[in-house]
């Protein structure tokens, strides 16, 4: 009855133990052949034995056999190991080995073809490359190419010559290095497709932030020279040499400074390439904009037409305001050549509030300080005085901040019923003679209206035609009897 817990005890799986052991060399050329060997301690017990490299299923055999790598690429450098699923006593218990790190590195590197003048008229072309110390005695054969002819296949020489050049001779240049079983080959290729482009993408930079010039070739082998210019000024930026298709120039912080034509130039000694100009355009986010309420006096009032002009001091155009009313979208107006913008609003009593303004020019949008505007009413241009209450008295009106009186000329019920539109008050009444209501004004106290001339739908005694003073005294002055409006209780 022990057996089993036992059993179980011992065949957890997964866990690595010397039961499985691997076998492989650490480091490889390419073209190599590398073997890849595991084996445990009694093989015949063995069911089923996996490869894996970087974690990943490479071979799965149902006996004991070695993976092998035929032709070694650098591409096959990784961690590699084995698990085996092996019989214990009635039941599978798996097995892992430790994982070996295998580097496989260039047996020689593209070669770098190179044609040199020598005496007369004739040339040396040269394809140059070179072979580790260890493996000094691999023999390599060359191969000459013009466009797409051969010149010379296979060739024990790193050089041929040209006795005699001439114009047959002008074409595009290249080469080949091989090992004698073409195990591994490589070409000399001149850089063609010079590509100049930036992070972020298309030459648009933001002010403060990283701009990197990204240099890349389509084709191109060996050691790449990369360079960068500005284009508009001249100005040599960096250069880098490295074994690779892609190389990057940063600008730590871009401004309005770096604005212009930028390009860039390869060169991998076959022959100088050049990009085409890329545009640098550095926008700079809007700035916090600030609101500016203008009315036409000291004080907003009823019936101004109030404008709103809102600007960011900072930031590139085209930029978009919107304007608020209590976080209430009101309107917006757009900036194309940058400055401020405007928006119109007629003013009434329930305007009253806090207004506030955005700019946003897509690098993200900014709200301006709320500016609280209290509307008032426009001070009285009409008044009934020395009455009982002040729907009912002696009509005065006002002009330049002095006050006059009506003359009782044509005056009737529907210039009162004007009036008492204007007070707020009820239905016209009366149209009492002025001295009812003493005392009388002093005689140098102005009469402004001669004659009004009311329909009795106008809303102020203001809009209706009026005659001017020519002839009346105080004693004639206008007086006007309105229903009032009273408090009710209940």
């Amino acid at each position: 009855m022990l057996l089993w817990p036992l059993l179980l005890l011992l065949t957890a799986a997964g866990v690595q133990s010397d039961w499985l052991s691997i076998d492989m060399p650490s480091y490889a050329y390419e073209g190599d052949e590398v073997v890849v060997k595991c084996s445990g301690e009694r093989n015949n017990r063995i069911m089923t034995l996996t490869y894996y490299k970087d974690g990943s299923l490479l071979a799965t055999y149902h006996n004991l056999s070695s993976y092998t790598i035929s032709n070694a690429r650098p591409s096959d450098s990784g961690s590699y190991s084995c698990e085996a699923n092996r019989k214990f006593f009635f039941v599978h218990k798996t097995e892992k080995t430790r994982s070996v790190w295998l580097t496989v590195q260039d047996l020689f590197p593209p070669p770098t073809l190179t044609i040199r003048p020598i005496e007369g008229s004739s040339v040396t072309v040269s394809c140059d490359t070179w072979l580790p110390w260890n493996r000094s005695d691999t023999q390599l054969h060359y191969s000459f190419f013009r466009d797409d002819h051969t010149l010379i296949s296979n060739g024990s020489s790193s050089e041929f010559q040209i006795p005699a050049i001439g114009k047959g001779d002008s074409g595009y240049y290249w080469c080949e290095v091989a090992t004698a079983s073409h195990s591994v080959s490589k070409q000399g290729v001149p850089v063609s497709g010079v590509l100049l482009d930036t992070q972020p993408q298309g030459g648009q930079a933001l002010a403060g932030e990283p701009l990197v010039l990204v240099c890349s070739v389509a084709e191109g082998t060996g050691d790449i020279a990369f360079s960068w210019h500005r284009e508009d000024t001249g100005e040599h930026l960096g250069r880098k040499q490295q074994r690779s298709q892609r190389a990057e120039l940063e600008i730590p912080a871009v401004g309005g400074s770096h604005m212009g034509r930028y390009y860039c130039t390869a060169d991998n000694g076959h022959g100088l390439a050049r990009s085409g100009a890329l545009n640098v355009t550095v926008r700079a986010p809007a700035s916090r904009p600030v609101l500016t309420l203008r009315v036409p006096g000291t004080r907003a009032v009823v019936g101004d037409v109030m404008e709103l002009h809102c600007e960011a001091h900072r930031g590139s155009p085209p930029i978009l305001y919107r304007f608020y009313y209590d976080d209430v979208f009101l309107a917006s107006r757009s900036a194309t050549s940058g400055g401020g913008a405007s928006f119109k609003l007629f003013l009434t009593a329930e305007h009253s509030g806090n207004y506030s303004c955005e700019a946003d020019n897509g690098l993200g949008a900014q709200r301006s300080e709320a500016i609280t505007l209290s509307v008032t009413e426009p001070p009285p241009k009409i008044r009934l005085i020395n009455g009982p209450h002040r729907c009912e008295g002696l009509v005065q009106v006002e002009r330049e901040g002095h006050w006059g009186t009506v003359c009782d000329d044509g005056w009737d019920t529907k210039d009162v019923a004007v009036v008492c539109r204007e007070l707020g008050c009820g239905a016209a009444k009366h149209t009492p003679p002025g001295k009812l209501y003493p005392p009388l004004p002093e005689e140098d106290q102005p009469i402004f209206i001669q004659v009004a001339l009311c329909n009795g739908t106008e809303n102020t005694l203001a809009e209706c035609e009026q005659v001017e003073i020519f002839d009346c005294e105080h004693s004639e002055d206008a007086g006007a009897v309105c229903e009032a409006f009273l408090p009710h209780f209940t």
